[in-house]
């Protein structure tokens, strides 16, 4: 079992972990490929864009609305048909609506009691600002690939947020959901880990890419986490 109270600090993965990022990506998708005449469970279009993403991510450094941009653009490439201007735009413009789980503001409320919040996060500042508003809850540092210029999985993006937050990797246990993004490179460097496991009894990998990692701990939801550490 973690020793909960070794860590000053927790930080949490956003999309996927505190934001329900499926639940605002598939009418999005849904709409765009209805408008071109193509239908497509929501489990087809998660896992398209789980290939489609990281791709974007690979190269050289883009903002994240650039990446979801051309994120919108594969789907016409693969799918056969050409997003419109205003398509282009639709899953960037779309994340002020992303709503948090329903155990999240809570959770985060409970664990500021305890510990110093941090957000590493694959996402731009003005984005991210957008979502915070949901979140309520003031995070002692947020760290954005914009900041980083890099994406998750990348190592550089957990050693940027180690040295802006002056933390040791056995000060910080780190909170998500993909194990592609984050439990796998965030191990790699010593990190104690968790991961929320939110699909759990779901098909597939969902909007995340498949991988294999072993956390220190799964969980199935924020809740879960909170009571585990306040049993302590």
């Amino acid at each position: 079992m973690i020793q909960f109270n070794q860590f000053t600090a927790l930080s949490f993965d956003c999309y996927g972990t505190l934001i329900d990022w499926e639940s605002g990506i598939t009418p999005v998708l849904q709409q765009l490929v209805k408008a071109h005449g193509i239908t497509m469970s929501d489990q087809a279009l998660l896992e398209l864009f789980a290939i489609l993403e990281p791709e974007a991510q690979s190269g050289d450094y883009k903002t994240y609305r650039d990446i979801l941009r051309e994120v919108v653009q594969k789907f016409g490439e693969r799918l056969g048909f050409s997003p419109t201007a205003t398509e282009l735009e639709s899953l960037a413009n779309s994340i002020q609506d992303w709503q948090p789980f329903s155990d999240t503001v809570e959770a985060l409320q409970a664990l500021k009691q305890k510990y110093k919040l941090v957000i590493i996060s694959n996402i731009d500042d003005d984005l991210f600002a957008q979502t915070n508003k949901h979140l309520k809850i003031e995070f002692d540092d947020i760290i954005t690939a914009q900041q980083a210029q890099s994406y998750k999985p990348s190592v550089h993006n957990f050693e940027f947020a180690l040295e802006k937050t002056k933390l040791s990797s056995h000060q910080l246990l780190h909170v998500a959901q993909s194990l592609f993004h984050d439990i796998a490179t965030a191990k790699s460097l010593g990190l104690t880990t968790v991961w929320v496991n939110r699909r759990q009894g779901k098909p597939g990998g969902g909007a995340t890419k498949p991988t294999t990692a072993q956390p220190d701990l799964e969980v199935p939801d924020l809740k879960s986490l909170v009571d585990l550490i306040f049993e302590c």
